[in-house]
């Protein structure tokens, strides 16, 4: 693992995750990235679901390995009444609590955000959900694929008049944990200016893709525009898209007025780099077909090394298409620290993603591996003035694991 000495930006808070699978332990893993102390309560016997997603060594999902590092995993069983107060005491000793269960979760095991306030005023809270806490779909279940739809995104990808697809990773949780990310550090900079009070982060999964929809509704609402797919194009911004090469495809975002005029010039399409309709994206989205036939034409006879170098000669913004073998072997991700490696608790040597954002100062870090299920039940109980025996015993009562 790599040997950082910082200890990071957030070091000194306590997190409480009672969140699993991606939104909520998303949140909390940026948050120990960046120094938080986290302590995640699974329940005891099968844990966060996402132990056992996608592919597994020795039965841990190698996915499990890059979200829950930085954290400690305390069994305890929520359904239970002295589970409950478990969680409630733990509560009462950290800064922030991140969950992502449906509205009314909390507050039925006794839990409101008024309760654990009461006891803990500079408590904020993180609540991520499909719908929000209030209005009338709040009581709906709601995952980041829902989020994905009704916020808008999925109608825009994929070709024209397909069916909709998927972006291929988990797009609306991971949106809407750093946005629930961003509440905390908003809620913690307040915290400073109020008196050490806290407060209610609110995160709907359809909020935090809608969000970044850009002029989607703008456009609806002053000219009626419904945007439809288009494929790899960015309609209304030209050139961007991808175009073929003899070897497979090349991303060309030629967009901005003199870096258009650069890339014309560099496929040899001078009329079209002096033609005054094509001085700006409004008149060359106008004649964006017309545009696009004009790079495909000179790519397609070209390898994608080809485009790229004539593209860096000429200062303008491509790119090839990576999959994770490109990510793996190119050296700036190796240089910016974006490839750590990292140990499981059963040995697996793992490359993993690096730190995101890089501070100069005070850098993020991976300090601990992702834990066994329930590693830390018994230091964490001790804390809260349990003994060895009284672990025992909630341990024979199935409380704890």
């Amino acid at each position: 693992m790599e040997n950082i000495q910082s200890a990071g930006p957030l070091a000194g808070l306590r997190v409480l995750e009672l969140g699993q699978l991606i939104a909520g332990p998303f949140a909390t893993k940026t948050l120990g990235d960046l120094g938080a102390e986290v302590i995640k309560i699974e329940p005891p016997g099968t844990g966060d679901p996402l132990r056992q997603w996608r592919m597994l060594h020795e039965g841990t999902s190698v996915w499990w390995e890059v979200q829950s590092r930085n954290k400690q995993s305390v069994a305890i069983d929520l359904r239970h009444p002295e589970g409950q107060h478990l969680v409630k005491a733990l509560a009462a000793r950290v800064d922030i609590l991140v969950e992502n269960f449906r509205p009314g979760t909390l507050e039925g095991w006794g839990m409101s955000y008024e309760a654990l306030a009461a006891e803990n005023p500079g408590l904020i809270l993180l609540r991520i959900s499909g719908f929000g806490q209030t209005g009338p779909y709040r009581d709906q279940p709601g995952f980041g694929v829902v989020g994905e739809a009704m916020g808008g995104l999925r109608h825009l990808t994929g070709q024209p008049g397909a069916v909709p697809v998927r972006v291929g990773v988990s797009i609306g949780d991971t949106l809407a944990a750093l946005h629930g990310t961003i509440g905390i550090l908003a809620a913690l900079h307040e915290r400073t200016r109020n008196g050490g009070k806290g407060q209610v982060v609110d995160v709907a999964l359809y909020e935090a893709v809608f969000n970044c929809m850009e002029s989607l509704l703008p456009e609806y609402s002053a000219f009626g525009a419904v945007r439809e797919a288009a494929g790899s194009a960015l309609p209304g911004i030209t050139p961007s898209n991808a175009y073929p090469c003899l070897d497979g495809w090349v991303l060309v975002a030629g967009n901005g007025d003199s870096i258009f005029r650069r890339l014309m010039e560099a496929i040899g399409r001078a009329d079209l780099a002096q033609d005054p309709e094509l001085v700006h994206n409004d008149g060359r989205s106008k004649r964006a077909a017309e545009i696009d036939n004009a790079i495909g034409t000179w790519t397609q006879t070209l390898s994608i090394a080809q485009v790229l170098q004539a593209l860096q000669r000429a200062n303008v913004p491509g790119g090839r298409i990576y999959t994770v073998a490109d990510i793996a072997a190119d050296p700036h991700y190796r240089a910016r620290d974006m490839i750590l490696e990292s140990e499981t608790a059963r040995g697996l040597r793992l490359e993993v993603p690096g730190i995101v954002p890089k501070l100069s100062r005070t850098p993020g870090s991976i300090r601990t591996r992702a834990p066994l299920l329930g590693e830390n039940t018994d230091s964490l109980l001790a804390e809260l003035g349990y003994d060895a025996r009284a672990i025992q015993a909630l341990r024979d009562a199935g409380v704890v694991a």
